[in-house]
């Protein structure tokens, strides 16, 4: 029998996925807005312009899972509905991301996350 574990991991983030657009759909905007708006966090990409350790730190601060919690709360709190779609954008494309395999970046490779090395088995 396979190792099932990789299976568990990415079922739990297409959970947290399904969860953020069902977040989404309780929020005021037009369904449009959420499939527009999945890819953003990836202009933290840019952030490998100035190197791969500056790279790695505007990628991991844009798919960190806590700060994407963290911005949802302050936005529930200070009921600021642009941060609260912030973060439920944020929680959904790092649900997206990992349940694809691309994790938070090292500092020595972009192709080097916590959950291994990209296009490696």
């Amino acid at each position: 029998m396979k190792n099932l574990m990789p299976n568990v991991l990415k079922l739990e983030e297409l959970a947290q996925f399904l969860l953020s657009i069902f977040m989404f759909s309780q929020l005021s905007y037009s369904g449009w807005l959420y499939p527009a708006l999945i890819l953003l966090p990836d202009v933290s990409m840019l952030g490998y312009l100035f190197g791969t350790k500056a790279g790695a730190l505007l990628y991991n601060i844009f798919h960190h899972k806590f700060v994407a919690i963290a911005i949802l709360l302050v936005g529930f709190w200070l009921q600021i509905d642009v941060l609260i779609l912030a973060g439920v954008i944020l929680f959904g494309h790092s649900a997206m991301d990992r349940l694809f395999g691309y994790g938070l970046k090292h500092e020595d490779s972009f192709k080097h996350t916590h959950l291994g090395w990209i296009g490696k088995k």
